[in-house]
């Protein structure tokens, strides 16, 4: 559990040197009024405290602060944390710090950005408009030295030589680009007077030499970066586009001879023997494929003697000439020397078998009505018959069981119909 703290002397002391003692009450722009040490709950017109008396109220002006920073502040603080947001917390108001993005990052650890986030809250509406104001700035400062103030004493060392200071650029918004002003309050009858010391007129402050923000400086990096991995590579030269006909298609191939083939090589090569000298051979015709159609009288008169497989002429052998009249070119049995004839074959017309396992969506029904008795089987074991005897279970079992066969018979049905007919029965 987060610890509760208390306000301590420093946040007291720290909170009368920039509030001020004012001894008799005095009327705000706003109409309410003011005494002792920025108190305005129950003051009004003519009262009059001592130093003691207003640092009483001071002390009772702090307590809701305190509940305020102790109840909506999550991470832990040390003494001087506490004490810091508790001035800041009374100097801005409760409703401003619980909406502030102070407390946003203290809630989120970042405490370091917190002390910085307290800068922001410099400027007040005077003379009507919104400046710096000195005072504010030289607030929130003493208000981030408490807060940045180990509470053991112990200072982190950065020794100038190891870790030597660099500008941050990202910083450059917490320098006000105005002149802060000096503006002191007085007292005019029982009215408080604001007003800016003489010889500080507003002045805009221009750097002489801006470096460059942390946006440049990203875009800058990422550019060197995509440099240094994509070099510039020329452009790529454009292929000539090949032309091709109206239709598309490609040209012919060109035709080419065969390249001659060596004869092979024999384990034992025989002895040459005299050829007598002979005429050569006749060359080879080719005869082209073609099929003969048969006449129209062929055609419509059915064959009734069966059909006569004719013994395929003798085809020419790796070591001997064709024979006459043999063909070039055998296919299975299928010469194409000579003319081809094609019969009327009688083919029994064989009906589309039908479905033997019923209709498709009844089985799909089998299948989900078996899933739902084996999930109600399931369910009802582990709910309904949980602390019963085995009676009660065993209707569950046997729901299980049930629904588990009625899927199983409906997905292999279902698997056999789309499979299709079988074909391996004898007709």
């Amino acid at each position: 559990m987060k610890p509760r703290h208390q306000v301590s002397r420093a946040a007291v002391d720290l909170i009368k040197r920039f509030e001020g003692y004012r001894q008799k009450a005095a009327q705000l722009p706003d109409g309410r009024w003011t005494v002792g040490y920025g108190h305005t709950l129950t003051a009004r017109e003519g009262a009059s405290v001592s130093e003691k008396d207003a640092e009483a109220l001071l002390l009772y002006d702090l307590i809701s602060v305190a509940h305020s920073v102790n109840e909506h502040t999550y991470a832990p603080l040390n003494q001087n944390q506490f004490d810091a947001l508790v001035c800041f917390a009374f100097n801005i108001g409760l409703d401003n710090f619980l909406r502030s993005g102070v407390l946003r990052r203290i809630n989120e650890g970042s405490l370091l950005q917190a002390a910085c986030a307290m800068e922001m809250w410099r400027k007040a509406d005077f003379e009507g408009e919104r400046i710096v104001i000195d005072a504010l700035v030289r607030r929130r400062a003493a208000e981030k030295t408490l807060f940045l103030t180990p509470a053991n004493g112990e200072w982190v060392p950065a020794p100038s030589p190891v870790l030597r200071p660099k500008v941050d650029y990202d910083a450059s918004c917490a320098v006000p680009r105005q002149t802060p002003a000096a503006v002191n309050t007085r007292t005019e009858g029982d009215r408080v007077v604001a007003e800016r010391e003489d010889g500080l007129p507003l002045n805009v402050v221009v750097p002489e030499e801006e470096g460059p923000t942390a946006t440049e400086q990203s875009a800058a990096a990422v550019a060197a970066r995509l440099e240094a991995i994509l070099p510039e590579s020329p452009a790529p030269i454009a292929k000539p586009a090949i032309r091709q006909d109206d239709l598309g298609l490609p040209e012919p191939p060109v035709p080419t001879r065969p390249a001659e083939v060596d004869p092979a090589p024999t384990l034992f090569p025989s002895e040459p023997q005299a050829v007598p000298d002979e005429a050569p051979p006749a060359p080879v015709e080719f005869t082209p494929f073609r099929l003969t159609p048969q006449t129209t009288e062929e055609v419509e008169s059915p064959v009734e003697a069966p059909y006569q497989v004719r013994s395929a002429p003798s085809e020419p052998t790796l070591f001997g000439a064709p024979v006459a009249g043999s063909s070039v070119f055998n296919l299975d049995g299928f010469s194409t020397s000579e003319d081809a004839s094609v019969g009327v074959m009688d083919v029994p017309l064989v009906e589309p078998e039908q479905p033997r396992f019923g209709n498709a969506s009844l089985l799909i029904s089998l299948g989900i009505l078996g899933l739902a008795l084996f999930g109600g089987g399931v369910l009802w074991i582990l709910t309904v018959a949980a602390g019963s005897d085995g009676q009660v279970k065993l209707f569950g079992y046997g729901a299980s069981m049930v629904g588990a066969i009625c899927f199983v018979v409906s997905a292999y049905l279902l698997l056999r119909r789309l499979a299709g007919p079988d074909t391996s029965d004898d007709e």
